[in-house]
């Protein structure tokens, strides 16, 4: 499963897996319950592999940060919770990606990648990370 099919929705709590498309939008289950829903296409939908973090030089995409976040762990869950103050959250994501940027990236972020790397390893969705990195380098060599 890559993060081409996970999905963050905007007022949702959580992730969701793509379990079909629609013609209006899609069917999807939540990574926290197992419970379907349909999404229309007019919902806020940000799909993880879209997603990148803002460092001082560059943008990180989100599945680099989530890997630092997996080797540091060791591919267990966080050493914090999502729900810690703002001063643990960012001395946490410091030591993940030193060079972030403190301007743009708020604690409100850093909570949410925090919660999504706790329910991606809680539902054993780690291994993706490193299944696109094989399916990247085999892109460009080509």
């Amino acid at each position: 499963m890559s993060l081409d099919k996970i999905l963050s929705i905007s007022g949702k709590p959580g992730l969701f897996e793509i379990v079909t498309q629609t013609r209006t939008g899609a069917v999807v289950q939540s990574l926290i319950d197992k419970k379907r829903i349909t999404v229309g296409a007019h919902s806020n939908i940000s799909i993880l592999s879209e997603i990148a973090i803002y460092t001082l030089t560059e943008e990180v995409p989100l599945r680099e940060v989530l890997k630092k976040i997996k080797d540091k762990e060791n591919g267990g869950p966080t050493s914090i919770s999502h729900k810690d103050g703002k001063l643990v959250l960012e001395e946490y994501f410091f030591d993940v990606l030193p060079d972030y940027d403190e301007d743009r990236v708020y604690a409100s972020d850093i909570k949410k990648v925090i919660q999504w790397y706790n329910l991606l390893q809680k539902n054993n969705l780690l291994g993706a990370l490193d299944a696109e990195d094989v399916v990247n380098s085999s892109d460009e060599e080509e």
